[in-house]
């Protein structure tokens, strides 16, 4: 007798026609290096199923679920390969915090403390921010601490950030400036300028505890007991196409002393046309007692003197030996007294003037806004 017909259950199998074209096409979009994985893995399923149509043996071959089989199997039939090459957007979870809340907190973050009950504070902690918002809006979404850092983050916001910023107000800002760089680019012929300027606040420190020096792994350590033994006051000109520097310390810098210094740079400076450029301290201005006519009169008006804008001090060029100074000399130094400081600033600038005087390669990036002043 014949074997008794094994009869399958299921659904039919399904033929999935593949034309040599289409197939051309398949089999260049999986060796093409940007397909996305997801979308290779139904191009195979259509090539398997137009070799065999069983969708059990094609899902067990590449590992997929039947499901999955039967979609892009339904898939290429009703939409050939734009339909597999069409990259479903899966929603997702729904956002647990909303639109309104996040802008809440990115307020609450750009806003003083203050004006949201948080007292005595003047800038924000995450915890601190996160404790108001949690008080002051109860009905609004509840925000984890991990929340807040990445609703921030996005925004590229810190509030627990303050850095110094100096904006000048000077109305003629752009006037001041490009008198000034004007003279540094070529001064008149025949005329030195120099940059003129007080540095205040030197101290004598002394160390309780002597300094160690760094070793082999072991940074250099100094105590943080010092002693105060004074303090001093530089007045200095720099040159700047020599780069030299004139300087006196003194114990003061009242006006009287800025006169004297300035007797002894016109000795230093005779015959010739002095054009000096300091900001806007009460000593470097007439004054009641006209200080500055007098002294200029005396001199054979040979004296011209060019302010820096207000708040714009770095415009001269002083400033920037007076930042070698502190970090070669006083940052770290140890002074027992003020004779010891006086020393080594003074022979720091004869060794500048012997070994190192050099004009400075200073230079200016443009106009930045400015109140009162045009756009540049």
């Amino acid at each position: 007798m014949p074997p008794a017909r094994v009869r399958r259950r299921g659904p039919k199998a399904v033929a999935v026609p593949v034309n040599a074209a289409q197939q051309r096409k398949l089999r260049k979009d999986l060796r093409r290096r940007k397909t996305p994985q997801e979308v290779g893995i139904r191009v195979r399923i259509v090539l398997a199923l137009e070799q065999n149509p069983c969708v059990t043996e094609t899902a067990r071959a590449l590992s997929v679920d039947l499901k999955t089989v039967r979609r892009w199997r339904d898939a290429w039939l009703s939409g050939g390969r734009t339909a597999l090459l069409a990259v479903r957007v899966r929603p997702g979870r729904p956002p647990r915090i909303g639109a309104v809340s996040r802008c809440q907190v990115i307020g609450m973050a750009c806003g003083k403390p203050a004006d949201f009950g948080a007292a005595y504070r003047n800038v924000w902690t995450l915890d601190s921010l996160l404790e108001c918002y949690r008080d002051r809006f109860p009905d609004l979404d509840p925000m984890s601490r991990t929340s807040l850092v990445r609703i921030l983050s996005l925004a590229e916001i810190r509030p627990h950030k303050m850095k110094v910023w100096l904006h000048s107000p000077d109305p003629l800002f752009r006037e001041k400036v490009t008198e000034i760089c004007n003279l540094y680019l070529g001064a008149p012929e025949g005329s030195v300028v120099v940059c003129v300027d007080e540095k205040p606040g030197m101290q004598a420190l002394g160390r309780k505890h002597p300094v160690k020096q760094p070793a082999r792994g072991r940074d250099g350590r100094r105590d943080h007991e010092y002693i105060r033994n004074g303090t001093r006051k530089l007045l200095a000109a720099f040159d700047i196409h020599t780069g030299r520097v004139y300087g006196e310390v003194r114990p003061n810098r009242r006006a009287q002393d800025l006169i004297e210094f300035m007797e002894t740079l016109a000795e230093m400076l005779p015959n010739k046309q002095v054009h000096v450029i300091w900001d806007n301290l009460n000593i470097h201005h007439d004054g009641p007692s006209e200080r500055w006519t007098h002294f200029n009169e005396r001199h054979g008006g040979r004296f011209h003197f060019h302010y820096t804008p207000i708040h714009a001090s770095w415009v001269n060029q002083v400033e920037l030996f007076f930042g070698i100074l502190q970090r070669r000399l006083l940052r770290h130094g140890v002074h027992n007294s003020l004779e010891e400081l006086d020393a080594d600033v003074l022979g720091f600038i004869e060794h500048w003037n012997a070994e190192e005087a050099h004009p400075f390669n200073w230079t200016f990036k443009g106009y930045p806004l400015q109140i009162g002043s045009k756009a540049a």
